[in-house]
């Protein structure tokens, strides 16, 4: 009886240590994810307008008008700069730059 218990309690540790290893690494995989999704941005001076399209907040309209100012004003540097396209303010500038990088 005195075997079968220690066995269960040994059992029970186990598990519990093999769940706890398991949540630490789950945790470090999503720090890897989420900085190979920031290594992922699309570059928005050299992106097409169906690139462009499919940024969250961005329609045909607005691809395009960012398209014709980078034409017009060359390369777009900054958030800040972006909020300069037509028809994009700060709200919309911030989330699109968690998409764009302007390199």
């Amino acid at each position: 009886m005195k075997n079968v218990m220690i066995a269960l309690l040994l059992t029970g540790l186990t598990l519990t240590a093999n769940q706890t290893l398991a949540a630490k690494a789950g945790a470090t995989l999503d720090k890897q994810t989420a900085t190979a999704q920031q290594q992922q941005k699309l570059n928005l001076n050299n992106a097409s307008a169906e690139q462009l399209e499919a940024v969250p907040g961005i329609g045909k309209a607005k691809a395009q008008a960012i398209l014709n100012y980078i034409q017009e004003n060359g390369p777009i540097t900054s958030q800040k700069q972006l909020t300069e396209v037509k028809g994009i303010g700060d709200k919309l500038a911030a989330k699109v730059a968690q998409y764009v990088s302007f390199n």
